[in-house]
């Protein structure tokens, strides 16, 4: 028996990288699946990959900065499968963090406005339809996707890395407002990912060096973050709520020294 059989899992941002990968692996796992995207060419071309093989699932075109097409996407999602019992919280404005996040002194609050709007807001809303669901369905399991950008300061995207610490403090608030009513909430906090993008020759040197700093003798991939999603969405996981599960090779782990003393 797979450990997601009969449950039904939205994936946010699913159409590439980290949410394409895990909405592969909670099919896998015996998910009904549902495959969220701005990008909904892509994330029909997931769902049809996933049907392919064997498993069930529907795409969903969704603008997480849109309340409407967040809720409208759970209506989907009951309307199709009768109810929702995990959602993985992973889409981001990722494409803003990219070229306008600027460093604090230069920052664009339009900026900040925008970031917190998508990645904050947005999956506040996508908990709130959900929910109700959930609750009247004996509970279920909300992942969100945050960052070691959360977690620590870095030189650059800093509305990113305050949106993403945000989103812990918010898995906080709904673990605790809604576990004796069956709702488990966790947070995952994926460090330096190679995607289909940070592979690109452009990430070379930034690879070695993130790679440098890492405990493991090798970078995290998309398959590595879906794992951690399927534990936390699983029945195995049942005892687990109101945590921040670092996928990140152990990056956030040691004094900042380690990697220099290494080649000292």
């Amino acid at each position: 028996m797979s450990r997601l059989d009969g449950k039904t899992a939205v994936i946010t941002g699913a159409a590439s990288g980290i949410g394409a990968a895990t909405a592969r692996r909670v099919a896998a796992e015996g998910a009904r699946t549902v495959v969220a995207d701005l990008n909904k060419d892509g994330a029909v071309m997931v769902a049809e990959e996933i049907n392919s093989s064997g498993g069930t699932a529907i795409a969903v075109g969704m603008d997480l900065g849109d309340t409407d097409s967040v809720r409208a996407m759970v209506e989907t999602t009951v309307d199709a499968y009768g109810g929702i019992d995990v959602l993985h919280n992973n889409a981001a404005a990722t494409h803003l963090a990219a070229t306008r996040d600027l460093a604090v002194a230069e920052a664009d609050p339009a900026v900040w406005d925008e970031t917190m709007r998508v990645n904050v807001r947005g999956t506040m809303v996508a908990i709130q339809a959900a929910v109700p669901y959930m609750i009247a369905a004996g509970g279920g399991s909300i992942i969100n996707t945050s960052s070691g950008s959360g977690l620590a300061g870095d030189l650059r995207n800093p509305a990113y890395g305050a949106s993403k610490a945000a989103l812990i403090n918010l898995t906080w608030y709904v673990a605790t407002q809604y576990g004796k009513q069956g709702v488990r909430c966790n947070a995952i906090t994926p460090g330096f990912i190679v995607t289909r993008a940070t592979g690109q020759s452009a990430y070379a040197a930034m690879q070695e060096t993130m790679l440098r700093h890492h405990l493991t003798p090798r970078l995290g991939t998309p398959e590595d973050v879906a794992a951690a999603v399927v534990f936390l969405a699983s029945d195995e996981a049942g005892f687990v709520t109101g945590q921040t599960l670092g996928v990140d090779g152990g990056l956030l782990a040691h004094q900042p020294y380690v990697a220099d003393m290494r080649q000292g």
